[in-house]
């Protein structure tokens, strides 16, 4: 007998499979998507996930076997956490919070991983800042049996450029499976709203689906507003559109509970943003659309069109999507520090993997496994799940992966594009000024705010603190504080980081 113990996600293939199994289609979502984990399990057994398309992470027990067996999929858009006890039992959920609460845990911070956090400002790799409890990565799965713990990696991200095929064949072939993604994404009976910016990705996902209202969040500073280019993109594409007007007071009331929420400090900015987004999409739907994915596979970071440029000097400092302080700088701030723990060791396997391909796709591999998972698909999973909200992203898909790695990197960035490829798919559908907009990111006013004092006393008051004396040189950070106040607004981020981590300590660490 195969019992669900754990389940998130989303199966995307649920009809192929419920025929193949023989799991009856009219059952309730809920109720064949556990059916179909046990036939799958039954069926291929650890191979299972070769068949699954969608968002999921889950645990399985094999009650003949006596044996637990735990998975997450290709990306690492749902989570999951495991730890073992010093009596030798095994905690496991998808969220960390779960695990806090059995029986056996010890509470006790990894302070090791704040060296890693204050470079990347996102908890990268299998270490989570809670001592012993470690993230099951993305592509592996998990077997406990008669106290053992194995773990073995069942797929992993394999890049095959085709130089045969023309821009337009590859258009062609990426436009059809978002196709066949929006058609899987839903079902008949469910009604979605859609994030909305004012770029490609989300405006690609809106244009291919049927979704009626779209939701953008804005500032009343134009320097940082896209929603005016998401409100345009809704009225040519005959759709509605909601804007939340994002506050500072509003955006720095919500940091603790967006830390608390994330399990872990996350020092994006646009986190807190998100946050927000997602509790006011809430109110009026409980599915909502994400263009997440497609950066990172197709090529759609300004930084890449340097990867030519950085050659095999990629493997010396390239550790993914942000880098904030060099080691020099940690070790003043940081009360302990220690030489051999390093970013680049992260990702030492990410370049044996790639060894001979271009620096390009060396550069997005690293983003895909690393920055993808510690940031941003942690940020969608945790704050839509805080809001009560379920977001699908129909471009994180494997098979919209497979056309990735087989596309060259030429047609992914070339001197005046980014994405080149994916936008020449996206003006199938939509007009050039949106297909090929230049790329904005999820821009927040936080470098301004942060410098306003109407804004940021809980920041100073955590940067004068004894809690924050535990960690950092209080002289160093505050000098960096001061510096920014002074006009280095460059600072900003380190500021933000160092802050965050402050906040997510105090909800976990001395409040709790």
């Amino acid at each position: 007998m195969i019992e669900v113990k754990e389940y998130r996600g989303h199966i995307r293939n649920w009809q192929a499979l419920c025929a193949e199994l023989g799991i009856d289609a009219a059952l309730s979502r809920e109720e064949r998507e556990i059916e179909i984990l046990k036939k799958a399990y039954e069926t291929w057994g650890y191979g299972m996930a070769e068949h699954m398309h969608g968002m999921f992470a889950f645990a399985l027990w094999d009650a003949e076997e006596q044996k637990l067996f735990c998975l997450r999929d290709r990306f690492g858009t749902k989570p999951f956490y495991y730890y073992e006890t010093a009596d030798g039992e095994l905690l496991y959920g998808t969220t960390i919070r779960k695990i806090i609460d059995q029986p056996g845990f010890v509470k006790e911070l990894n302070k090791e991983l704040l060296q890693i956090y204050m470079s990347l400002t996102y908890v990268a790799g299998e270490e989570t800042f809670f001592k012993g409890v470690k993230k099951l990565m993305p592509g592996h799965y998990l077997v406990w049996q008669s106290g053992k713990l194995s773990i073995e990696r069942y797929w992993k991200p394999e890049f095959k450029p085709d130089n045969e095929k023309s821009l337009d064949n590859w258009a062609d072939e990426i436009h059809e499976t978002v196709k066949l993604m929006m058609d899987e994404v839903k079902t008949d009976d469910e009604t979605a709203e859609s994030f909305l910016s004012g770029g490609v990705d989300s405006s690609y996902v809106l244009a291919m689906s049927d979704v009626d209202m779209t939701n953008s969040c804005g500032y009343d500073d134009e320097r940082f507003d896209e929603s005016g280019l998401a409100k345009k993109t809704a009225d040519i594409l005959g759709r509605k559109n909601s804007r939340c007007l994002i506050t500072p007071e509003e955006y720095f009331d919500i940091v603790p509970y967006v830390m608390y929420n994330m399990e872990q400090p996350l020092g994006d900015a646009s986190a807190i943003a998100f946050a927000i987004a997602c509790r006011e999409t809430a109110k009026h739907t409980k599915l909502c659309y994400s263009g997440e994915g497609a950066d990172e596979f197709f090529g759609g970071y300004n930084m890449y069109r340097n990867a030519e440029r950085y050659g095999e000097n990629l493997k010396t400092f390239y550790v993914g999507n942000t880098n904030i302080m060099k080691e020099e700088e940690k070790q003043r701030i940081l009360k302990d520090y220690n030489p051999e723990i390093l970013p680049i060791n992260l990702v030492k396997h990410i370049y044996e993997e790639t060894e001979g391909l271009d620096p390009l796709t060396k550069m997005s591999d690293v983003d895909i496994q690393i920055w993808l998972e510690g940031d941003i698909y942690l940020n969608v999973d945790k704050m839509s799940l805080a809001a009560g909200l379920e977001i699908r992203m129909p471009l994180t898909d494997r098979r919209i992966f497979d056309i990735a790695s087989r596309l060259p990197s030429k047609y992914k960035v070339n001197e005046e594009q980014n994405k080149v490829a994916f936008r020449t798919a996206a003006s199938k559908v939509l007009p050039e000024e949106i297909a090929f907009r230049k790329k904005l990111g999820f821009i927040v006013p936080i470098r301004i705010w942060l410098a306003d004092e109407r804004y940021n006393q809980d920041v100073r008051k955590k940067f004068r603190s004894d809690m924050a004396a535990e960690f950092f040189n209080l002289d160093e950070i505050n000098a960096i504080f001061e510096e920014y106040i002074g006009g280095n607004s460059d600072n900003w981020r380190k500021i933000w980081t160092i802050y965050t981590f402050l906040v997510w300590y105090e909800e976990y660490f001395v409040k709790r």
